[in-house]
C-alpha cells in the first residue's frame, strides 16, 4: 500500500493555474456570418443573363444563407429526419409526415423568396435567371428541402396543358406564402407540388408502369397502383403517370379533395436514403384515388416532360451550387490553416488543387446560368433559345451532376480529417453530391436523351453549334476540340455505346466556349489547356506549370488575391 501511495503521489497532477493542457491553435474559424452571394462568377452571370436588377435581393438572401441561424436550421433538419405516421391514435389512416421545425423554417424562406412557382406569375425579363441564382445561393445552406421547392417551380408549365386546372391552382402554386398542412387546396394561401412517375418494376422505363386509371361519369378518374419514389409526400398536388385506355397519361392527384376529404394516398414507407435526409421520399399506394387528366390521354410523357425539363435545370443549378459550396469550404480552410511554416493556400500543390476546383466551379456555374438564361428567353418566345435549351439542359444535367461528387470529395480532402468530421458539414455535402446525377434521369438516360435530340430535333443541334461558334477563332485549343466534336457527330455506328463520351465532350466544349467569351484570360486559358487540349490530368490539382494560378484563385468566393 505504501508503494502504491508513493507512486500516486509522484503521478498526481500539479495544481498550476497557468498550465495549459489543451490550447487550441492553427484551427480554421467557423465559416459563418458571410454573404454567400459575394461571388464574382455568380454575379457576372446574373448580369450577363439579364437579371442584374435582382443583385440587391440576392445579396440579402446570401447574407441570410451564411448566417449562423440558417446553418443551425440545416443541421437540425438533417439530424431530425421526417417521421411517417400512417394512422392516428384511433386507428384511422392519416398518412402524414412530420418534419422538424427547422425544415419548415427553411421552406418558409425558400417560398417567401420566390424560389418556388413565383417566376411563372411575373413577366419581367430575367425573372427565371434571378430565381436560378437565388436557388443556387439558398441551396448552399441545405439541399433536401429544395426538392419540393423545385417541383413546385417545375409543375406550372406542365399543368398549363389543362387550362381549367391551371386557372384554379396556378395562382396558389405561384404564391410566396408557405402554408403547410393537409387541407382543401383552394382554402390555402399557397400550394406545393410533386410528381409520381417511377414504379418498382420499371424505374426510368415509365412505359412499363402498371398503375391504371379509369374514367368516371363525372369526368374525374380513379387511379389504382403503387409508386416507387415519390418525394415530399406532404405536398398538396402531384402529377402522376398512369395507364389509361388510350395509353400512358398524366394526372393531377391532390392529397385533399376540393370538399375537404382526404384523397387515398397511402404512404407505405419512407426511403432510408444515403443523403437528402431532411426530405421525405415515399412509396404511395393509390386505391380508387381521385385524379384529373392533364393533357391528352395517351400523351403522359409528352405532358410531364415540361416538368422534367425544369427539374433537370434545377439539378444543374443544385450541382453547381454543391460544387461551389465545397470549394468555398475548402478555400476558407486553406486560407487559415498553416502547414510546414506557411498557409496552405501558399503551398504550391494545394494552390494547384484549389485553382483546379475553382475552374470546375466556374465552368459549372457559368453553364448553369446560361441554361437558366435560355429557359427565361424560351418562355418569352425565343425559338433559338428554346432549341438550345433542349440540348443544353440534357448535356448540363449529365456533366455538371457527374462532376459534383468528384469535386466535393476533393474539397473535403482539402480539410483533411476535419473534413471527415460531421461537425464540418462536409460529410452531409458529400452524401448529397450523387443525388442530382440520379434524380430526373441518371447519366445514361440523359446521354441517350441527347442522342434522341440530335436525331429527332436537328434545330437543337443547329442552336448548339451556333453557341459554340460564337467563340470561333478565340482559342486554337477550343477550335481543335470543336472540330473533333463535329467529326464525332458524323459517326453513326455504336452511337448508344459512345454516347457518354460524346456528351462529355459536348459539355466541355460548351463550357470552354462560354469561358473563352466571358471569363478572365487566366481562367479560360487554364480550362482549355486542362480540359480540351492534350494536357489533361485525371485528378484535381494537375494543372500544368503554365497555368496562371493566381489569376484563377482571384476568382474564389471572398478571394483577396
Amino acid at each position: 500500500m505504501t508503494a502504491i501511495a508513493d507512486a500516486t503521489a509522484h503521478t498526481a497532477p500539479r495544481s498550476n493555474p497557468d498550465s495549459r493542457t489543451h490550447e487550441v491553435t492553427n484551427q480554421t474559424p467557423p465559416l459563418v456570418g458571410h454573404d454567400v452571394a459575394d461571388d464574382a462568377v455568380l454575379l457576372e452571370g446574373l448580369r450577363r443573363e439579364g437579371a442584374e436588377w435582382y443583385a440587391d435581393d440576392l445579396h440579402r438572401l446570401g447574407r441570410l444563407t451564411g448566417s449562423e441561424q440558417v446553418q443551425r436550421w440545416a443541421e437540425e433538419a438533417n439530424r431530425n429526419e421526417p417521421e411517417l405516421r400512417t394512422h392516428d391514435r384511433y386507428g384511422h389512416r392519416i398518412d402524414e409526415v412530420d418534419f422538424h421545425p427547422s425544415y419548415h423554417a427553411l421552406m418558409d424562406v425558400a417560398i417567401r423568396e420566390g424560389l418556388g412557382g413565383t417566376p411563372w406569375a411575373e413577366d419581367r425579363p430575367g425573372v427565371h435567371v434571378a430565381r436560378a441564382a437565388g436557388f443556387m445561393v439558398w441551396s448552399t445552406a441545405e439541399q433536401g428541402h429544395c426538392c419540393p421547392v423545385s417541383m413546385t417551380y417545375a409543375v406550372v408549365p406542365a399543368l398549363r396543358s389543362a387550362p381549367e386546372l391551371a386557372a384554379v391552382y396556378e395562382p396558389l402554386l405561384t404564391s410566396r406564402v408557405y402554408d403547410p398542412g393537409l387541407r382543401a387546396p383552394t382554402g390555402k394561401r399557397g400550394l406545393l407540388a410533386g410528381m409520381g412517375m417511377t414504379e418498382k418494376q420499371g424505374g426510368t422505363d415509365v412505359r412499363t408502369n402498371t398503375t391504371v386509371a379509369a374514367e368516371q361519369p363525372d369526368g374525374t378518374w380513379r387511379l389504382r397502383g403503387h409508386k416507387w419514389f415519390t418525394s415530399a409526400p406532404m405536398n398538396d398536388l402531384f402529377l402522376v403517370l398512369a395507364q389509361a385506355p388510350g395509353g400512358l397519361s398524366c394526372f393531377l392527384v391532390p392529397r385533399v379533395l376540393p370538399g375537404g376529404s382526404r384523397n387515398t394516398f397511402r404512404i407505405q414507407r419512407l426511403k432510408d436514403k444515403l443523403g437528402n435526409r431532411s426530405n421525405a421520399s415515399s412509396e404511395p399506394e393509390f386505391d380508387d384515388t381521385v385524379a384529373w387528366l392533364v393533357g391528352p390521354e395517351g400523351h403522359g410523357v409528352r405532358t410531364i416532360i415540361d416538368m422534367v425539363t425544369m427539374t433537370r435545370l434545377d439539378c444543374v443549378l443544385g450541382s453547381a451550387s454543391g460544387i461551389r459550396a465545397g470549394l468555398t469550404q475548402a478555400a476558407h480552410h486553406v486560407r487559415h490553416r498553416s502547414v510546414f511554416g506557411a498557409k496552405l493556400i501558399d503551398q504550391p500543390l494545394m494552390r494547384n488543387v484549389i485553382a483546379d476546383l475553382s475552374l470546375e466551379s466556374e465552368a459549372a456555374t457559368t453553364l448553369a446560368l446560361r441554361i437558366a438564361g435560355a429557359a427565361d428567353r424560351a418562355r418569352r418566345g425565343d425559338a433559338q433559345e428554346r432549341a438550345f435549351l433542349r440540348l443544353a439542359t440534357a448535356v448540363g444535367k449529365y456533366w455538371v451532376c457527374k462532376r459534383q461528387p468528384a469535386a466535393v470529395a476533393e474539397a473535403l480532402e482539402c480539410l483533411g480529417g476535419n473534413g471527415y468530421d460531421e461537425a464540418s458539414g462536409m460529410p452531409r455535402l458529400y452524401r448529397e453530391a450523387p443525388l442530382n446525377g440520379i434524380w430526373e434521369g441518371s447519366g445514361n438516360v440523359n446521354a441517350l436523351d441527347v442522342l434522341r435530340a440530335l436525331t429527332r430535333e436537328p434545330e437543337s443541334l443547329d442552336a448548339f453549334c451556333a453557341e459554340i461558334e460564337a467563340a470561333a477563332g478565340a482559342d486554337s485549343r477550343l477550335d481543335d476540340a470543336w472540330r473533333e466534336l463535329r467529326e464525332e457527330f458524323m459517326l453513326t455506328d455504336d452511337a448508344a455505346l459512345r454516347s457518354r463520351r460524346l456528351v462529355e465532350r459536348m459539355a466541355l466544349v460548351l463550357q470552354g466556349s462560354l469561358l473563352v467569351r466571358h471569363a478572365p484570360a487566366p481562367v479560360a486559358d487554364a480550362f482549355c489547356r486542362s480540359r480540351l487540349a492534350g494536357d489533361r490530368g485525371l485528378a484535381f490539382g494537375t494543372l500544368s506549370a503554365g497555368a496562371d494560378l493566381s489569376g484563377i484563385i482571384a476568382r474564389l468566393p471572398g478571394a483577396v488575391g
